[in-house]
């Protein structure tokens, strides 16, 4: 008895130790989250995103973003790494291109190039006979580790994210992987980088932020909105900052809206003046009751996965105008169309885009 009773206590002692000691690659920072305001106010309970008709992606997974080109055809990236393109009803569908890695956000320049936020490879120039150039893949000497949006200017500049400087998807399996650390670390590295094909130079405009995502210029191109995913916020940025640290006040960078119920995720301009973002995921009260306890993030990344406070699945996407007003807001209690991250509006329909989505969901517009 006494040998089982010491082998028992042997073996919740090595359990202990495990999830005390054992080495994880994270080194998770303490920081400051408001109480989630939940699904009040102008994000109150709807069901307005739900029963989405689809386009077939004959396989295809994950339509991250979705933009109509020059050509007037829709391109979407998805996860095996292609880009598709296809008329706007889903129609003639074909591969425009592969990079070799994940295209993630996309935008075309005045040229009529595609230009990509390949989180693995950088960002990329695809020209309309598909040759693809690396424009930048680092900055003063580092490493551009997650490219993941993308705006390109009439002056000619390109923004993007960089998501996180610490966990590129290229090293950890992948970019939900990698999305998943840097958030639970919370050490704030993204940053938003600026890239003038004119000198080919390639500046840091913005850093500090919780895992950088969406970018969207003003309708002066004087101003980004930037979606930081990981404190469920979206910035106001100057278009002139530079190596701004968001951590501390200044004028040239503001929240604009702040305390979202959920995880921001792409930025679209819509029409009549609207920004659509998307929330990915909602959030998880135990999530976020783990922000100034580094110690117990460290603990959640030694137990299996099904132990992760992974937050359930909710649709819900919803536009503001620039001045943070919220004008729209559609939502899918169900989750039945995962993941989504934005809307890619037009005259007559609403394209949601989705990172695990089994086909391209939209609404005709009322």
């Amino acid at each position: 008895m006494k040998q089982i009773l010491y082998g028992a206590a042997a073996l919740v002692l090595a359990g202990v130790a495990y999830l005390m000691l054992w080495p994880v690659p994270i080194a998770p920072v303490v920081f400051s989250l408001s109480a989630a305001p939940g699904y009040v106010g102008p994000h109150g309970p709807n069901t307005k995103l739900a029963n989405l008709k689809m386009i077939d992606l004959h396989g295809e997974v994950g339509p991250e973003h979705i933009a109509f080109g020059p050509d007037g055809k829709l391109y979407t990236t998805v996860a095996s790494g292609n880009i598709l393109r296809m008329n706007a009803d889903g129609s003639a569908q074909e591969v425009f291109a592969n990079t070799g890695g994940r295209v993630l956000g996309f935008d075309f320049d005045a040229q009529g190039n595609l230009i990509a936020a390949d989180a693995i490879k950088g960002l990329l120039s695809i020209t309309a006979d598909r040759k693809v150039t690396v424009l930048t893949n680092a900055v003063n000497g580092e490493t551009i580790r997650y490219a993941d949006a993308v705006v390109a200017a009439k002056s000619g500049k390109l923004y993007f994210s960089d998501a996180s400087t610490h966990f590129g998807p290229k090293d950890w399996g992948g970019t939900f992987e990698a999305s998943v650390l840097d958030i639970i670390e919370g050490a704030s590295t993204g940053r938003i980088l600026e890239f003038d094909p004119a000198t080919k130079a390639t500046r840091v405009v913005a850093q500090g932020l919780s895992f950088a995502n969406g970018v969207a210029l003003s309708a002066d191109e004087q101003s980004l909105f930037v979606n930081e995913t990981g404190k469920f916020r979206v910035w106001k940025i100057a278009v002139t900052a530079s190596n701004l640290n968001v951590a501390q006040p200044n004028p040239q960078a503001s929240v604009l809206l702040d305390n979202l119920p959920g995880y921001p995720d792409n930025l679209m301009r819509g029409l009549d003046g609207k920004i659509w973002v998307g929330l990915a995921k909602p959030r998880n009260p135990t999530a976020d009751n783990m922000a100034d306890k580094p110690w117990l993030r460290r603990v959640t990344l030694r137990l299996p996965r099904a132990l992760w406070p992974v937050p359930k699945s909710y649709g819900h996407v919803f536009a503001f105008t620039e001045d943070g007003k919220v004008v729209a807001d559609l939502q899918d209690p169900s989750g039945a169309y995962p993941e989504t991250t934005a809307i890619t509006e037009t005259k007559d329909r609403l394209y949601v885009q989705s990172l695990h989505a089994h086909g391209l969901g939209w609404l005709p517009k009322p």
